[in-house]
């Protein structure tokens, strides 16, 4: 029998390694979205529809008693003769939550899932930053909630996020649906939630999904897949006897592999992902297939954008 060898991928060791200077400069341009309006805790410098009291012009309407006079446009009631209240756009304040899967099978693939993770975490929370967002981040894997780093807000916590980035380290199996109650419950404030995982969970995402479901957040589920993992035959060279271990909880199985197995294994890793797309639909959740072997900055720059999540 044929054991197939461990990942051996470096590990990132600076935050350079997760974000270069040439990324970052191009992400200053970018900005998290929601796809719904929140009001935030805190007066941000989020644009919403909501009528407030910002610098920005936003439309009139008629006086009504009890509105703050300060507000009022004597102009057009000199020319009116009438009262009519200037309206802004009120400043909203968004929570960015970014969640990581640190589970034993994030531990796989070149590009490794849990590196890109990693560096897919670290773009996202530079980008909530430097626009003044909350931006909360939690590691989960064996145990269920591992680390949590929460409430940053400002370019100046750049460092803080990547040393932290940098400390999550795969862990056995994990407890999802647990985590993801975890997660719920801390929620503070309102706005986006952005999960990072694999979702090849032996014990399902149903129940640990629908914790998330409301509570105020937009929810995005990024599924991360190695090529590996998508492409067995050509990307891995499997072939004849082996003996597979789980890397979470080290149930073995022995496998003959062949061409109609490839085949049953990819429609079957297909129908799975399109289960878990079909299970974010019916809740108002975005679902994303990521590749590992896809260029970071063509996912921000390009596809984010183009899935609402990033403008």
């Amino acid at each position: 029998m044929t054991q197939l060898p461990p990942d051996t991928t470096k590990r990132p060791q600076r935050i350079d390694d997760l974000i270069d200077s040439g990324l970052m400069a191009k992400l200053d341009q970018l900005d998290v979205m929601s796809r719904k309006i929140f009001a935030g805790k805190l007066q941000g410098e989020r644009r919403s529809k909501r009528r407030g009291q910002s610098v920005e012009f936003a439309d009139f309407r008629q006086y009504v008693a009890g509105d703050d006079l300060r507000f009022i446009d004597w102009n057009i009631y000199a020319r009116l003769d009438r009262l009519f209240l200037k309206l802004f756009l009120e400043e909203e304040d968004l929570s960015l939550q970014i969640v990581i899967d640190a589970s034993g099978s994030m531990d796989y693939g070149r590009p490794n899932k849990l590196v890109f993770a990693q560096r897919l975490a670290m773009a996202l929370g530079y980008i909530g930053l430097v626009n003044h967002n909350r931006v909360t981040l939690t590691s989960f894997g064996a145990g269920g909630v591992v680390s949590r780093l929460p409430n940053l807000r400002g370019r100046r916590r750049t460092q803080e996020m990547g040393r932290w980035l940098l400390d999550v380290e795969p862990t056995g199996e994990s407890p999802f649906n647990d985590a993801m109650r975890a997660v719920a419950l801390s929620r503070q404030g309102k706005g986006v939630m952005i999960v990072i995982s694999d979702f090849l969970l032996k014990g399902g995402y149903e129940r640990g999904l629908r914790y998330l479901v409301g509570g105020g957040y937009d929810t995005f589920l990024m599924q991360l897949l190695s090529q590996e993992e998508m492409e067995p035959d050509t990307a891995s060279g499997l072939g004849g006897d082996l003996k597979l271990t789980d890397v979470e909880d080290e149930d073995i199985a022995e496998v003959t592999i062949s061409a109609a197995l490839i085949k049953r294994y990819k429609e079957n890793l297909a129908a799975y992902c399109e289960m878990l797309r079909n299970f974010c639909v019916r809740r108002s959740m975005m679902h994303l297939l990521i590749r590992t072997d896809q260029e970071l900055d063509v996912l921000l720059l390009d596809t984010l954008r183009k899935r609402g999540l990033l403008k």
